[in-house]
């Protein structure tokens, strides 16, 4: 890749301190390392801006703006610029791609889910939507799971996991007002409002309706001192100043009142 660099340096000054008029990024940053001139470093970056835009709309449209990625994958250009080992006889945007793109899907780990989710589910979405994504622009309608296992190299399980998982990104506050639907005081319903709770009296009606009969087995005295145990909440003390009885023979009454309804 050329870059064009400024004009040649006027006599006198020193021949490294301006490159010459056409460059390779290699060569850029060769010379930034030997030189530390950053003039060098900044035009490695501006020409290689365009390779940074366009891996961040890949991501593009999505649940982050694409000014914010771009932002992430400058970032990841800087540092594969900072990194990149000009000897190392490979061509600097083979380094740069994988670096940007994987700023990219830290930044999407990281930031972007609600919920933590393990990163391997993380990147198996990601690779899901970008594999939705061009399938459904190809073939004008959504993929079957077995395309997108083609695709991905995902199986079934994988993918619904994955689907699953892309439910953790976002949150939705439950104080958030419903759209076309008030409390009938003019107030608003909320999100927290429309969630259902258990009812317990539900529980409490079958064990009434399992209990019954076997109460009705009991003599009159056992049924009034589980009365006074568990409907109004007395202690044993009390339920024995109440008959005139000791406390141990209120206990003894009760085991085996509670016994006979186990059996």
């Amino acid at each position: 890749m050329s870059v064009s660099l400024a004009p040649p340096a006027s006599p006198g000054r020193h021949p490294d301190s301006s490159p010459p008029s056409t460059i390779r990024a290699e060569e850029l940053i060769r010379r930034y390392r030997e030189t530390n001139d950053p003039r060098c470093r900044a035009r490695a970056i501006e020409s290689h801006l365009p390779l940074a835009h366009k891996l961040a709309r890949r991501y593009h449209p999505g649940p982050e703006p694409l000014d914010d990625l771009v932002q992430v994958a400058c970032v990841g250009l800087v540092k594969a610029i900072d990194r990149f080992d000009p000897d190392a006889g490979y061509r600097f945007a083979s380094f740069a791609i994988p670096t940007i793109t994987g700023e990219l899907r830290r930044h999407f780990r990281d930031t972007t889910w609600s919920v933590h989710v393990p990163r391997g589910v993380q990147e198996d979405a990601l690779r899901l939507r970008r594999a939705t994504t061009e399938l459904s622009e190809r073939s004008g309608r959504a993929p079957t799971v077995g395309e997108l296992t083609a695709a991905t190299g995902l199986d079934a399980e994988q993918i619904t996991e994955a689907l699953h998982a892309t439910t953790a990104k976002a949150t939705a506050s439950l104080d958030r007002p419903v759209l076309g639907h008030d409390d009938g005081s003019g107030g608003s319903v909320t999100v927290g409002d429309t969630i259902g709770a258990d009812d317990h009296g539900f529980v409490l009606a079958e064990h009434r309706s399992a209990l019954a009969p076997r109460l009705r087995d009991l003599s009159p005295r056992d049924r009034e001192l589980l009365r006074l145990r568990f409907v109004e909440d007395m202690t044993q003390l009390e339920i024995a100043q109440r008959i005139g009885c000791s406390q141990m023979q209120v206990s003894r009454l009760l085991r085996r009142a509670l016994e006979q309804l186990a059996r």
